[in-house]
């Protein structure tokens, strides 16, 4: 009962629209000038340059520093008439494991909002700029790619997956919504397959990314090396040569029997639905009718993600059909705000313990099931954000987008 009040004191403050103050406390997150560049690296060629995300034993996790660092390489890198193209890759065995969670879990539980707030800012705004960059750009997606890892690279121009490369968005089952853009790739993939990614937080390999349009180009990690090369030798800035280099030095590689999309038709029956809750009864009547493990494991995941985040993140995905990259990230920076609040749920701090800090994979989500998330509660991780929280301010003005 008590927890109940709490929800709907919750929802009465959002509905009253009160202001909600972010913590004055100092931000915690200096780096030394030196730090913030080991962590992204640049590599230099006639042409081209190359930004390297170089915090291996991290999985090249994302921080402010590194995002800002990102945010201006690409801006003085756009107006420099000598360079012709960018490249952007990962120092080991991950390209980007989206956002440094456990940093943000450790902000929100020392009171410090507004560092987050500054994190998803920057990221939002470097996002935006990959989709509308004026010049070619390549990401080299080799191995873990996560969050807002994807984020940061599939508004591209080129996409180039490998045999390493494993992609997928787990934040419905960490508290958090699939954000930096998802609801826009997301939501424009073949079908429903974006809503199943987005609530499942199933994976895709490489193969499968080109398959669904991820990615525009695949090759074996022991090629990659010659790839790479071939690449940055290339004097241009034409996106028509640079296409050209990468498909001579690729694979055309098909997705086997045993994919996930294989099952698109038993997706789309099932995650085209209007709530959580009948995708539910929808994949247990096709688990019943095909004893179809793809069914079973779908279900398992969706009883192991945060219910309110289930119900936002279908939501988001829907609207994002029918929005702009701008406007998508607009709408999941109220989500992330929201969500890092505690006003309404603790389910991301609740999230990150459970799986990246305690590891006991045992989160206790509030609310606990898909029954007691009420409309209400979801409507206000929608809400326009007040005056003394300024909305997302992007550039849509002065940049044309790519996507």
């Amino acid at each position: 009962m008590l927890r109940v009040k709490g929800v709907e004191a919750a929802l009465r403050r959002c509905l009253k629209r009160h202001y909600r103050a972010f913590s004055a406390q100092p931000n915690y997150a200096h780096h030394h000038h030196d730090d913030i560049q080991d962590q992204v690296t640049v590599e230099g060629s006639t042409k081209s340059r190359a930004a390297i995300l170089n915090r291996p034993s991290a999985l090249n996790a994302l921080n402010t520093a590194m995002v800002s660092r990102l945010k201006r390489l690409y801006e003085s890198w756009e107006d420099n008439p000598a360079i012709g193209f960018v490249l952007m890759k990962g120092n080991g065995r991950a390209f980007c494991s989206g956002a440094d969670a456990v940093t943000l879990y450790q902000l929100v539980n020392q009171g410090n909002v507004e560092e987050c707030r500054k994190f998803f800012e920057t990221l939002y705004k470097f996002v935006y700029i990959q989709g509308t960059y004026l010049k070619p750009h390549v990401a080299i997606l080799d191995g873990i790619t996560m969050g807002a890892g994807a984020g940061i690279s599939l508004p591209g121009m080129f996409r180039v997956v490998t045999d390493k490369t494993v992609f997928c968005s787990p934040e419905a089952q960490m508290g958090l919504h699939p954000d930096a853009g998802a609801s826009y790739y997301l939501s424009h993939l073949p079908g429903y397959l974006g809503e199943y990614l987005a609530l499942t937080g199933d994976k895709l390999n490489g193969v499968e990314m080109i398959a669904c349009g991820l990615a525009t180009h695949y090759a074996l990690n022991a090629r990659l090396a010659v790839v790479e090369e071939r690449v940055a030798k290339l004097v241009t800035d034409e996106p028509s040569v640079i296409k050209a280099s990468l498909a001579e030095y690729g694979d055309l590689v098909y997705p086997d029997s045993r994919s996930i999309l294989a099952k698109l038709e038993g997706i789309d029956r099932c995650f085209s639905h209007d709530t959580v809750e009948e995708i539910v009864d929808a994949l247990e009547k096709e688990a019943a009718d095909s004893s179809d493990e793809w069914c079973t494991t779908a279900l398992k995941k969706l009883k192991e993600a945060s219910p309110l985040s289930l119900k936002v993140s279908l939501r988001s995905i829907r609207e994002g059909r029918f929005e702009s990259l701008h406007q998508c990230l607009a709408r999941e920076y109220r989500i992330s705000l929201n969500g890092i609040s505690k006003q309404f749920s603790s389910d991301f701090c609740e999230g990150v313990r459970a799986r990246l800090v305690d590891k006991d994979f045992a989160p206790k989500w509030d609310p606990p099931s898909l029954k007691e998330v009420s409309t209400d509660m979801v409507d206000c991780y929608f809400s326009p954000l007040l005056e003394f929280e300024p909305e997302l301010k992007l550039p849509t003005a002065s940049r044309e987008p790519y996507m």
